[in-house]
């Protein structure tokens, strides 16, 4: 990877209380951990909980002059409306993140972007708590792009979850190893980042 010439982009988004803006937060932070510039813009609704929500997150080796995106280099889509909202963004030979659990494949139409489909919530049900699904989906998106270490994202916790839930660190990372796990054993390892150059568009 060029670390002189790295820029990539990533809308999060979901339903309020899916964790997205979690997400956002924390690949932020670990690419800042790596010596990026960042950007975090979230967006939500009053509604939060059960409303829409969504984040870009822009990483670069350089100064970022905007951090308003049109179109991702991926999207992480927690749930329909998010695909049906910003998956037609995504760059062609791009990267589409899809809930599976709470999106039918039949709704990615697009044959010009890799999918990802994971569903993030029956693997959550399964380890015993539904609530991690969103870092199940983190560590998925992180192992099939490596658009940071999974070093720096372990090493971030601590940095956005408030201090009176550092007791579940060590849940939380267990959730991202397993999205890791499930991405190496159920996808080829193909994929390159559009990374090298490029900006804000």
């Amino acid at each position: 990877m060029d670390s002189d010439r790295f820029y990539y982009d990533v809308i999060v988004a979901g339903f309020g209380g899916q964790g997205v803006l979690v997400i956002g937060n924390l690949l932020s932070y670990a690419s800042m951990k790596e010596g990026r510039h960042v950007t975090f813009l979230p967006t939500y609704g009053v509604e939060m909980r059960g409303g829409t929500a969504n984040c870009t997150v822009v990483i670069s080796s350089k100064e970022i002059g905007s951090p308003i995106v049109q179109r991702p280099h991926a999207l992480i889509a927690m749930n329909l409306p998010s695909l049906v909202k910003f998956g037609p963004r995504v760059l062609p030979n791009g990267l589409c993140f899809i809930n599976s659990s709470l999106i039918d494949l039949q709704e990615a139409s697009r044959k010009d972007v890799e999918l990802l489909p994971v569903p993030v919530n029956d693997i959550a049900i399964q380890n015993g708590n539904t609530r991690l699904a969103n870092m199940i989906a983190l560590g998925a998106f992180v192992e099939r792009t490596k658009v940071v270490q999974m070093t720096s994202l372990f090493d971030s916790l601590e940095k956005v979850f408030d201090e009176r839930h550092h007791s579940l660190i060590p849940s939380n990372i267990k959730a991202i190893q397993i999205g890791a796990e499930y991405v190496k054993n159920n996808f080829t390892p193909t994929l390159t980042l559009p990374h090298q150059g490029g900006g804000n568009t």
